[in-house]
C-alpha cells in the first residue's frame, strides 16, 4: 500500500480499492481529513459533502464486495458547483444561487453515481462560469497551490486546484473559453475539453450553450480517459449530444508516436508570451519529435488572432439570454417584495449578480440589440464559420496542433482584476477551440519561477483519443506531471 494516499491517481486507486488494500470509507475519509488541512490556505471548495460522500463511499465498497467495480469506483472527486446535484446546493458561485437546492442530478453526475464514485464537495468557480482567474466568485478567492498569492487560473479553478493539492484524485470542470485547460495549465493537473457534444450537457448551469463542455481535471492522460469512459455519450435529455459511438479510450494509448503528423501553428506564440513558456514549449515539442512523431513547424491559422473578438460578442450574447431566467420569480435570489414587479425583477439582478456577470450581460444585450445585430453578432458567428474551416483545413494534413495553454505563468491574485481585457487575454490560446467545438487537452509541460507551464494539444472533431495518445506518450517519458505542490 502506498504512503501517502491522497496522491493517488485513478489507476492505482483502482488497483488499491480492488486488492481490498483500503476500504472506499478509509480512501474517503484521508481525503475528507486532507481537504480540513489544507482548503483553508486553497479555498479550492464551496460545499464539503462530508456526510454524502462516506454514504457513497460505504456503497463503492459493496459494489467492490460484489466484484462489479470499475477503475472509477469507491475513488474520491470533486465537483464544479455549475452541475446540478439532487438535493445538494448547486450555486455556480453566485449570490444568485448561493440557497438553489436542484430537484434532480445532471448526466454527468448519474453517470459517476452509477459507477460508484464519490462525490468529496462542490468545487469553487468563477460566477456562472465567467471568468479566467476564480476571483469573481461571490463567496472566496480560490488561491493556487503553486504559490497561495497567485490565481489557480479559471472559471474551473477550484476543481483544478483541489485536484493539485491533493483534496481529490480527479475533478469535473466546464469550459467555456478555456475554462478546463487554462486552470489545468496554472495547475500542473491534466485537463481535457472533449469535442461539443461528446459528454451531456444536460444539467450544467448554462453560461454560453454553443460553447459550453463537461470534461475532467486529473493527475494524468490514462486517468482522463478512465473518466471520459464514463461520462462520454449520448443523451437524449441533451439535444446537442452527438450521437457519435465512444470508443475505449484507454485501449489506444501508446509509448510512441510513430506515423503521427503534428503542426505548429505560429499565430498561437503570441507577442508577449513569456519567454520560459515559449522556451518550455519548443521543449516539450521537441520531446514529442523524439518520440516518432513528425513535427511541422510552418503551420498558419490566419483567422486565431480574430477568435478572442468572436467570443466575447458569442458568449455574453448566450450569457445575456440564459441568465434572463433569474428574475427572482421562479427560483434563487429574489427581491420581489416590493409593489412594483418590475423594479424588483431589476433589484433581484442588481444585487443577485457580481460585477463580471453584469458586465457580459450588458456586452450581450448590447451586441444582440436592434441596430447592432448583423454588425456584431451576425458578422461574429460568420467569421465562427472561417475559423472552423481554417482548424477543419489543417486537420487534413495534422493528426494534432500543438501550442501553449497560457502565453504566461500563473499571475498574481489582484493583479488583472481592473483590468478587464487583460484578464480576457488570459484565454487567447484555449478560446478558438471552444469557438470551433473541437477537442484539446491541455498537459503538465515545464515550470518557470517554481510556476507550472501548459502544453495544449488540439485534434479535430471526435479524435479524443489521438490527443489522449499524444498526452499518454508525453508522459511516459517526462515527469511533469507527476510533481505536486508543497501546500
Amino acid at each position: 500500500m502506498t504512503d501517502n494516499l491522497t496522491d493517488l491517481t485513478i489507476h492505482v486507486a483502482h488497483e488499491l480499492l480492488k486488492a481490498k488494500k483500503i476500504s472506499s470509507v478509509e480512501l474517503t475519509k484521508q481525503y475528507l481529513a486532507r481537504i480540513k488541512v489544507v482548503d483553508a490556505q486553497v479555498r479550492a471548495i464551496v460545499n464539503v459533502t462530508e456526510d454524502f460522500a462516506l454514504q457513497q463511499a460505504k456503497k463503492a465498497d459493496e459494489i467492490i464486495a460484489a466484484g462489479k467495480s470499475v477503475p472509477l469506483t469507491g475513488v474520491p472527486f470533486l465537483l464544479k458547483d455549475n452541475m446540478s446535484t439532487k438535493g445538494i446546493k448547486t450555486t455556480c458561485s453566485s449570490k444568485m444561487l448561493e440557497n438553489f437546492i436542484p430537484p434532480y442530478d445532471a448526466t454527468v453526475v448519474e453517470k459517476l453515481n452509477s459507477v460508484g464514485a464519490v462525490m468529496v464537495g462542490k468545487a469553487n468557480m468563477d460566477e456562472y462560469a465567467m471568468g479566467s482567474s476564480t476571483e469573481n466568485s461571490a463567496f472566496f478567492t480560490t488561491h493556487n497551490p503553486w504559490d497561495l498569492s497567485r490565481v489557480p487560473g479559471g472559471s474551473s479553478g477550484g476543481s483544478a486546484a483541489g485536484v493539485a493539492a491533493g483534496e481529490a484524485v480527479f475533478a469535473l470542470g466546464s469550459d467555456t473559453g478555456g475554462s478546463i485547460r487554462q486552470p489545468a495549465g496554472f495547475c500542473n493537473v491534466t485537463g481535457f475539453k472533449p469535442t461539443y457534444g461528446r459528454v451531456s450537457r444536460y444539467g450544467l448551469v448554462a453560461f454560453a450553450s454553443s460553447l459550453d463542455q463537461i470534461g475532467p481535471l486529473t493527475k494524468d492522460a490514462l486517468d482522463a480517459a478512465l473518466v471520459m469512459n464514463v461520462i462520454s455519450g449520448h443523451d437524449t435529455a441533451d439535444s446537442t449530444s452527438a450521437t457519435e459511438p465512444v470508443p475505449d479510450y484507454t485501449k489506444g494509448l501508446a509509448k510512441d508516436l510513430k506515423g503521427m503528423k503534428i503542426g505548429i501553428p505560429k499565430e498561437y506564440f503570441v507577442e508577449g508570451m513569456q519567454p520560459e513558456v515559449d522556451a518550455a514549449i519548443k521543449a516539450a515539442i521537441k520531446q514529442l519529435e523524439e518520440l516518432g512523431a513528425k513535427v511541422d513547424w510552418g503551420v498558419s491559422l490566419p483567422q486565431t488572432p480574430h477568435a478572442l473578438a468572436v467570443y466575447y460578442i458569442i458568449a455574453p450574447s448566450e450569457a445575456s439570454a440564459n441568465l434572463a431566467r433569474y428574475d427572482g420569480s421562479k427560483y434563487g435570489f429574489s427581491y420581489l417584495n416590493t409593489d412594483n414587479m418590475w423594479e424588483g425583477m431589476e433589484k433581484t439582478k442588481q444585487l443577485g449578480f457580481g460585477p463580471e456577470v453584469k458586465r457580459r450581460i450588458m456586452l450581450g444585450n448590447y451586441a444582440l440589440s436592434s441596430g447592432y445585430y448583423d454588425a456584431y453578432y451576425l458578422k461574429a458567428q460568420k467569421v465562427r464559420t472561417l475559423i472552423r474551416r481554417e482548424f477543419d483545413a489543417a486537420f487534413e494534413k495534422y493528426d494534432a496542433l500543438v501550442t501553449p495553454t497560457s502565453p504566461t505563468v500563473p499571475f498574481k491574485i489582484g493583479e488583472r482584476a481592473d483590468n478587464p481585457v487583460q484578464m480576457y487575454l488570459s484565454d487567447v490560446c484555449t478560446l478558438p477551440i471552444n469557438i470551433a467545438g473541437i477537442p484539446g487537452i491541455s498537459i503538465p509541460a515545464g515550470f518557470a519561477q517554481g510556476l507550472p507551464i501548459g502544453m495544449q494539444i488540439i485534434g479535430k472533431p471526435f479524435a479524443e483519443d489521438t490527443l489522449l495518445k499524444i498526452s499518454y506518450a508525453y508522459q511516459q517519458v517526462t515527469d511533469w506531471h507527476k510533481r505536486r505542490p508543497a501546500v
